[in-house]
């Protein structure tokens, strides 16, 4: 038999949203209910076209007593709980959500942010009327199901309720955090329970306030024995830890709470970012791998961290390690995941010209993966090209026939290698944008253009010093007696990549001649970007040398062990790695001098050092379980 339902809300000025919210309903509800709060735009005005029965309450800072009121005037078997930013999808079945009469169920509340990102968590939205409930708390109020007395069977509903509050500007317009703050201390005040300690812990914790956050978090924790809220407690606390680079705190917490909750992706997710923040590259890369095992599971969970995000992670670490083969699988199943994600068709268009893939094959094979299927996904992968100086930038312009700004044609004229027809445009430009001044240097020096240099000059804040430098390259003068600032150390950097890219080799080599030895810091840079894009002979070549000067340059030391661990020079990268233990003696050199001696066959100083990693480094899981 049919169950009636009610939908019970409390607004104000949601003239936005309503009527979305409604629509989703208007169907499958019997009864809608609205508690106006104070409303002064066309909220009641749109409400009264669903025949919705309207009732005013004068606002008193609370949110459950406003609720209370609403559910009151309910007369139906069930009662839904929406806010005026959800609604139901069209494939939502109320009444098969019910159809096991239990007491209340959860409902997944699938909250739209920005950044073509989600996040869900579980909360009772759905209840049977006439059973006594009532919500608790002023703010962040909640249906108390666990009050003396209570007997009451919990359900879990299939029907999911998207919410699209949580976007960047709503989060921005509402400022709710900060506006709200004054409200949950109060109510943390008149009750300190576990519920409304970890609310304020949460708030401090978004407005940035981390210590004042894990101060009440804690005393949340102690009081939360079997809630729900826990794991998203134990992930909150650690967050703040994480913000204050307190990293092995909080994975002594991290670890524990995994095996406590083995399925909340966002806490395994979280160990695996912290693992990664202190070194431990195994453990993080492990810990990531479960994530994608476990898929996105978990009373509160952001959306892909047990899948695209996860895999996008995945991509980055390798790429930073230069294994772009495993680099490029993970970005390439995050898009299979989600192929509307620009920050993965980013790393893909990145990986890809790091992996020497260009032309013709590298387009195809981004709109294979990237369809652009309207406006919005044609102006992401514009600049998502645009941002990466890539060539495909000016194919894209012209296959869809888009008009740009002048600036945008200029930079995708330059970077497909039509030097004369970018720099005519450059030129023409009345003022060159600051973001495209040293792309103008990087054109003036292939095209040892003065004329040209100087107009990328104006679009920066130079010195007369640096000037001078940058005038040296395209000159072709020798000029080493200049000081490497940091803006001339980014400005060589950025120019020796684009000229990689571009495969200006020749031109390449006279820059080089000229920056090399202007400082180690620098040479270190040049190095690691001639690894990164498939250079590592030179490379090897130019970092043997700095070796013979420098042997303490740790990062050097660093470098060169990673070019011979990809070159598959195994006895060198032991010797490198070896240097760096004895020297400084942290524990990504002993993981890596591990890895070696394991990969070389050599067990027994691979036991030594995995012996040495587990007294040393108790945090450390790949180490005890191969020990276990």
């Amino acid at each position: 038999m049919k169950k009636t339902i009610a939908l019970c809300m409390i607004v104000k000025d949601e003239e936005k949203h309503l009527k979305k919210c409604l629509d989703s309903v208007a169907s499958v509800v019997d009864q809608i209910v609205i508690v106006d709060t104070g409303s002064t735009d066309r909220t009641l005005e749109i409400a009264e076209q669903y025949q919705a029965e309207i009732h005013h309450f004068e606002w008193i800072n609370d949110f459950s007593a406003a609720r209370n009121k609403a559910i009151k005037y309910a007369h139906t078997d069930y009662i839904l709980v929406l806010d005026a930013d959800e609604y139901l999808p069209e494939d939502a079945d109320l009444q098969n959500d019910i159809s096991s009469e239990d007491d209340y169920y959860f409902v997944k509340i699938h909250n739209l942010l920005s950044g073509e990102r989600a996040l869900n968590h579980l909360a009772i939205r759905l209840f049977a009327n006439h059973k006594g409930l009532n919500y608790k708390n002023r703010l962040h109020e909640h249906l108390d199901v666990t009050g003396e007395g209570a007997h009451l069977i919990a359900g879990h509903a299939n029907s999911v309720i998207m919410h699209v509050g949580y976007t960047d500007d709503m989060m921005q317009d509402r400022n709710k955090a900060n506006r709200n703050l004054a409200l949950i201390l109060k109510g943390a005040e008149e009750d300190p329970s576990a519920y409304n300690l970890f609310n304020l812990g949460r708030t401090y914790f978004w407005v940035g306030e981390y210590q004042k956050a894990m101060t009440f978090l804690k005393k949340a924790y102690s009081l939360s024995k079997g809630l729900t809220i826990l794991p998203e407690l134990v992930t909150t606390l650690c967050k703040a830890l994480g913000e204050l680079k307190r990293y092995e705190e909080a994975l002594v917490i991290l670890i524990d709470a995994v095996n406590v909750y083995p399925n909340e992706t966002d806490l395994l997710h979280l160990k695996a970012l912290f693992f990664k923040e202190i070194g431990y590259k195994k453990d993080a890369i492990r810990t990531m791998e479960a994530c994608i095992e476990l898929g996105d599971q978990g009373i509160t969970v952001s959306e892909g961290n047990g899948g695209y995000i996860a895999h996008l992670r995945l991509a980055e670490w390798y790429e930073e390690v230069n294994q772009i083969e495993k680099s490029y699988a993970h970005i390439e199943q995050a898009l299979h995941m989600k192929n509307d994600l620009t920050v993965g068709i980013y790393k893909y268009v990145e990986i890809l010209s790091k992996a020497g893939v260009t032309g013709e094959d590298a387009y195809l094979s981004i709109k294979n993966l990237y369809p652009l299927s309207g406006i919005q996904s044609l102006k992401n992968i514009i600049e998502v090209f645009y941002s990466l100086k890539s060539p495909l930038l000016l194919h894209c312009l012209n296959e869809y026939a888009v008009n740009v700004e002048e600036h945008i044609t200029a930079l995708a004229l330059q970077y497909a290698k039509r030097y004369t027809e970018a720099r005519k445009m450059w030129l023409a430009l009345n003022s060159i944008p600051e973001v495209n001044g040293i792309d103008v240097i990087v054109l003036a020096i292939l095209q040892e253009d003065i004329e040209l240099l100087n107009k990328g000059f104006m679009a920066l804040n130079l010195s007369k010093s640096e000037k001078k430098a940058i005038t040296s390259l395209v000159t072709r003068e020798s000029h080493k007696e200049f000081k490497v600032t940091s803006t001339l150390e980014k400005v060589f950097d950025y120019i020796l990549v684009q000229l990689i890219k571009l495969q200006e080799f020749e031109v390449f080599e006279q820059v080089l001649n000229n920056v090399w030895d202007s400082s180690k810091e620098l040479n270190f840079i040049i190095c690691k970007r001639l690894m990164e894009y498939g250079f590592s002979d030179t490379a090897l070549d130019l970092l043997m040398n700095e070796y013979q000067k420098r042997p303490n340059e740790f990062n050097s030391v660093e470098l060169l062990a990673r070019i011979c661990e990809k070159q598959e020079q195994p006895e060198n990268a032991i010797f490198f790695y070896a240097r760096l233990v004895e020297k400084r003696s942290n524990y990504k050199d002993y993981e890596n001098l591990y890895n070696f001696y394991e990969l070389s066959g050599d067990k027994n100083n691979a036991k030594m050092i995995s012996d040495y990693i587990r007294e040393a480094y108790p945090l450390c899981e790949w180490v005890r379980e191969k020990n276990a």
